[in-house]
Parts: structure tokens; C-alpha cells; sequence
């Protein structure tokens, strides 16, 4: 059962085709949109301002989204933020990603289709145009990102909106096996790779 706070009269909302792992924490002021995924260990906290997930979104394992009072901090329809970033106060724009373990403070927006690389820090009030490749600590725009880099993008946000269906169609606790079957079988996705990989690839 997902970890769920009702505080000051107010209660946290879950669309019913959105997926919330149950060790997530979701209090007061949080709506989750549809077709949204929300991982592991992740910690949504509405007790001062206003936390968003807007359709198609994902909120991998380990995120944490807060915000100052009277603030929203808000993940766009198919924003995609990797394991263990932070987001405060922010908003992050349509079909972008944030990379795993990065930080985006507050008032800072985060253009479309942009790219925050991982291990990031975009500082507070800094405005990130649409489609631009943030990378470093503090945060610098390096370049435009390209159709090729936003189609791998796009991809693995489909990835993560599957993931909602198949979790809410499958995932249950259990008891752990002791040993492994013969035979054991896979998951079974779509072949997916990592950017640098996707792009020797395809150039």
C-alpha cells in the first residue's frame, strides 16, 4: 500500500492508470497525472507548496520534490527525471530529463525537450531554453540538443509509461526464491541503450 499523508484537510491525488510503488511517500499537496510512474524510495512532499506530475511524467527511484510555500514545483506532461534527483521549487518542461542525481533549485525552468545531464547542478532562477544540453556543476547550456537525442528521449519515456501499465498489471510482493529456476526467463522490453551507445548507432 502506498505510503499516503493527508495533512492540513489536504490529500494527496493518484490518478487510477498512474503507478506509485509502495515504498514511495506522497504528503498533502501532491497530484500524480495519468499515465505517471512514480518509483521506489521516492518522496514527494506537498507540505509547503504544490507538487505536480503531469500526464506521462516519471518520478524514478529515490527522487525527492519539494518546495517553499505558495510554490509549485511541477514535472510536465512526459517529463522524465532519472534515479535520485531532486527537484525544489521548479518546473520542468514537456519531454524533458533530468539525469540521475541531479539538482534543479528553485524558480530555475527547464525548458522542452531539454536535457540536464547527470550529476548536474542547476542553480536557483536560472532559465534553460527549450531544447538545450545542460551539463556541470553549477549547470551550463553546451549546445542544442538534437532530433537524434530527443528521440531516444522520447523512447525511454514510452519505456517508463508501460512500466506504469505492466507494474499496475503485475508487480506484487512476494517471498524471494532460494535458488534460481532452470530456465529462468527475462524481462521482455524493447531493445534500449544508453545515449552514447543509441548514438553510435544511429549515426
Amino acid at each position: 500500500m502506498v505510503k499516503v499523508y493527508e495533512m492540513n484537510g489536504i490529500t494527496p491525488v493518484v490518478h487510477p492508470t498512474a503507478y506509485v510503488h509502495p515504498s514511495a511517500v506522497l504528503i498533502g499537496d501532491v497530484i500524480v497525472g495519468p499515465r505517471c510512474y512514480v518509483g521506489p524510495h521516492a518522496s514527494m512532499r506537498g507540505d509547503f507548496g504544490r507538487l505536480i506530475l503531469e500526464e506521462g511524467s516519471n518520478l524514478q527511484d529515490g527522487c525527492i520534490m519539494h518546495g517553499f510555500p505558495g510554490e509549485d514545483t511541477v514535472v510536465e506532461v512526459d517529463g522524465h527525471i532519472g534515479h535520485g534527483a531532486v527537484l525544489h521549487g521548479c518546473r520542468i518542461g514537456r519531454n524533458a530529463l533530468v539525469g540521475m542525481n541531479s539538482v534543479i533549485m528553485d524558480n530555475a525552468v527547464i525548458g522542452a525537450e531539454s536535457i540536464v545531464a547527470a550529476m548536474s547542478f542547476v542553480k536557483a532562477n536560472m532559465v534553460v531554453p527549450p531544447r538545450s544540453m545542460v551539463v556541470g556543476t553549477p549547470a551550463r547550456i553546451i549546445r542544442q540538443v538534437s532530433d537524434n537525442e530527443i528521440s531516444w528521449k522520447t523512447s525511454g519515456t514510452a519505456q517508463y509509461q508501460e512500466l506504469s501499465v505492466r507494474s499496475l498489471a503485475t508487480m506484487r510482493e512476494t517471498v524471494a526464491l532460494t535458488e534460481v529456476e532452470p530456465d529462468r526467463q527475462r524481462m521482455q522490453w524493447e531493445s534500449s541503450l544508453p545515449l552514447h551507445q543509441h548514438k553510435n548507432a544511429t549515426e
